[in-house]
């Protein structure tokens, strides 16, 4: 499987942006997808996840804010990001799960996804 992870930039608080995942190799709509980020110093965070079922989750952090969303036609998945802030800046990564992530906080957890797209930055300027 490979994902490939596009669409970060430079936005100024308040933007909006649409990042998106696209993988190859595999039957995309068999699995479960997630975004995760990471901010320099720290370490890596769940963002949002999105069930082949297209059920989702949110960090408390984005809710309200961000929407995932996935075409199965296209073996694509679409975080939008809305009202974006300065801590929003960082390393967003997408990644993929072989297996289900239905149990307790699975979704959530990064050692549940087997693989991970390459990383695109997101810098949100105030």
């Amino acid at each position: 499987v490979q994902l490939q992870a596009s669409g970060g930039g430079l936005v100024q608080a308040g933007d909006p942006l649409r990042l998106s995942c696209a993988a190859s190799g595999r039957a995309f709509s068999m699995y479960d997808m997630a975004w995760f980020r990471q901010a320099p110093g720290k370490e890596r965070e769940f963002v949002a996840h999105i069930r082949r079922s297209h059920s989702t989750y949110y960090a408390d952090s984005v809710k309200g804010r961000f929407t995932i969303s996935r075409v199965n036609a296209e073996n694509t998945v679409y975080p939008q990001m809305n009202s974006l802030k300065p801590e929003d800046t960082a390393v967003y990564y997408c990644a993929l799960a072989l297996g289900t992530t239905t149990y307790g906080r699975r979704f959530a957890d990064q050692g549940w996804f087997d693989y991970w797209g390459q990383g695109t930055q997101v810098t949100v300027s105030s």
